[in-house]
């Protein structure tokens, strides 16, 4: 057997013919056998864009309540065991092949995928360390989605946007639809946008879930120091989250919803909300890299998201240039994607990404042109070329933004601190 994680990992990606391969037969059947059946609450969170700041204020809100909290998101930027936190520390290596080991061991001739294999070990993680609570992100869709073979006693879906049609339909109600299969009867059902497609209610409905809804059941009000939450119950005065974006009050609601839904199992004191809040971290979302000129690290890699990443831009002092920094997957909606971001930007340095699926520096740098209005377009071999042009040629009162992928930021963090 593999011994050491990088091992473990090269094996993961070559035991299945597919990297990503929908449907719980093959995961429930390797669950059954590693009688993974774990006791404590799970909140599953879903969605197209915002899973990871819910998840992430999630984890703090709860942590800084006294709770033992496990987080299982995806992907990471720089180390796989980003993945699997216990009480906000990373596992080890050593537990992360420990619990490789046992799985391998179990599954005999199922060929489970990458992420079915480490959504099985995650579980098997925060059972040995015994949480309190866990958090499992959904890795595409939902409904066949490998964190789905466990249920959950509260769901979230965060948005829907258009991403991810090869797999779950070309409309939002289709893969809204999808989504909601994460919904679970009688539990509590909580979608985080105003813009709800009728799919999410009709699947509540139909197995029973209760959906609580943004704007509906729960809601805030933003002032300008402070915020509101209005649920069953209100929390007052509460600090913005430490994260920056458009979307992140949505978020923090969201997050606030699921607390109260659960508040008979996981009490949460508003100290600890606000700690939450205060403390939260979630690297490569909006994330501002001390210096001059500043560098915004954001992973947007559909126009949704790139239109969140807009609007805070748009919110930011003006400053002189802005050099953007993108390169992306070619599956995306990469013409979407650019045209939600044109007006924000100055010169753009088009990247390519060393990935099956990466779009080469010239693919990209082509669908920039076509909708391009004004301004520069350079290309460059890599993420890493790019962001050294942009830092030699930006002053420093302008900002450099890198995004369009996780393979985009993780390469700009890697760059940076090289």
């Amino acid at each position: 057997m593999p011994k050491s994680l990088h091992e473990w990992l090269t094996h993961l990606e070559s035991l299945h013919p597919k990297t990503i391969a929908l449907g719980l037969e093959r995961v429930a059947e390797v669950k059954q056998r590693l009688h993974l059946d774990p006791a404590f609450p799970i909140i599953v969170v879903g969605g197209t864009n915002g899973k990871g700041s819910v998840c992430a204020m999630l984890e703090a809100m709860l942590h800084a309540a006294g709770y033992r909290v496990g987080c299982y998101t995806s992907p990471h930027l720089l180390a796989y065991n980003e993945r699997v936190r216990i009480a906000k520390r990373q596992a080890s290596d050593a537990e992360l092949c420990a619990s490789f080991e046992q799985i391998e061991r179990v599954r005999g001739d199922i060929a489970l995928t990458y992420f079915e294999f480490g959504t099985l070990a995650a579980m098997q993680c925060f059972i040995a360390h015994e949480v309190e609570v866990a958090i499992l992100e959904v890795g595409l869709g939902g409904r066949l989605d490998a964190v789905n073979v466990f249920d959950s006693d509260c769901a979230v879906v965060t948005s829907i946007a258009i991403d991810h049609t090869d797999y779950l339909g070309n409309t939002r109600e289709q893969i809204a639809f999808e989504k909601a299969g994460i919904f679970r009867a009688d539990k509590v059902a909580v979608f985080g946008d105003v813009d709800m497609p009728e799919a999410i209610a009709t699947q509540a409905q139909k197995i029973g879930a209760q959906l609580w809804r943004l704007g509906k059941q729960f809601s805030f009000k933003a002032g300008e120091l402070q915020w509101d939450y209005q649920g069953k119950t209100k929390r007052s005065s509460l600090p913005f989250p430490a994260l920056r974006g458009a979307f992140q009050l949505n978020n923090a609601s969201t997050v606030l919803a699921v607390l109260e839904a659960l508040k008979e199992r996981l009490p949460v004191s508003m100290a600890a909300v606000r700690r939450g809040l205060m403390e939260v971290e979630l690297p490569g979302r909006f994330q501002v890299v001390p210096g001059k000129p500043v560098l915004i690290l954001d992973v947007a890699h559909n126009p949704h998201a790139a239109r969140s990443l807009a609007r805070t831009l748009n919110s930011m002092p003006p400053c002189p240039k802005t050099y953007a920094v993108c390169a992306m997957l070619k599956d995306k909606d990469m013409a979407g994607v650019v045209r939600e971001l044109v007006w924000q930007v100055d010169v753009w340095l088009v990247a390519g990404i060393a990935a099956p699926r990466g779009a080469t520096a010239d693919e990209l740098s082509h669908v920039v042109q076509q909708e391009l209005v004004d301004g520069e377009v350079l290309t460059f071999a890599t993420v890493t070329e790019a962001l050294h042009h942009a830092c030699k040629e930006a002053g420093e009162n302008d900002r450099i933004v890198a995004f369009g992928s996780f393979y985009t930021v993780a390469e700009a963090m890697r760059a940076k601190s090289a």
